[in-house]
C-alpha cells in the first residue's frame, strides 16, 4: 500500500512562518504530482498549492507570494513554506500525492492532516 504522512503544523502568531512536509512511501512506481489542500471548519477542502513532476507550480490567490511549494523528487517529499501567516490560514492541512501505483493504475492518496493554527 502507500502511505502519505504530513508533519510540522502548529500554533504560531500572525505574521510568522512554518514549514510543512510531506512524504510519500510504499508501492509507488511514480509521482505525478504532489500538493497541499486546506480546510478550515464549516468549509470546503481547497487547494493551497501544487506542483507536478516537471516543476510547474499551482497556488490558490489567497496565498500567492506567501506560500511557497517545492518538492524533493528522490525522496517523494513535498513542502509548503508558508510565510506572513494571517488567521485566515487557520485549518487542517491536507497532502495530497498523485500517483501511479504497483497495480499500474494512476491515484490520488491523501494524508490524514496536520493543523495550522494562528491565532495571537
Amino acid at each position: 500500500q502507500v502511505q502519505v504522512v504530513e508533519s510540522g503544523g502548529g500554533l504560531v502568531q500572525p505574521g510568522g512562518s512554518l514549514r510543512l512536509s510531506c512524504v510519500a512511501s510504499g508501492r509507488i512506481l511514480s509521482i505525478n504530482a504532489m500538493g497541499w489542500y486546506r480546510q478550515a471548519p464549516g468549509n470546503q477542502r481547497e487547494l493551497v498549492a501544487a506542483r507536478g513532476s516537471g516543476g510547474s507550480t499551482n497556488y490558490a490567490d489567497s496565498v500567492k507570494g506567501r506560500f511557497t511549494i517545492s518538492r524533493d523528487n528522490a525522496k517523494n517529499t513535498v513542502y509548503l513554506q508558508m510565510n506572513s501567516l494571517k488567521s485566515e490560514d487557520t485549518a487542517v492541512y491536507y497532502c495530497q500525492a498523485s500517483l501511479l501505483d504497483y497495480d499500474y493504475v494512476v491515484r490520488d492518496y491523501w494524508g490524514q492532516g496536520t493543523q495550522v493554527t494562528v491565532s495571537s
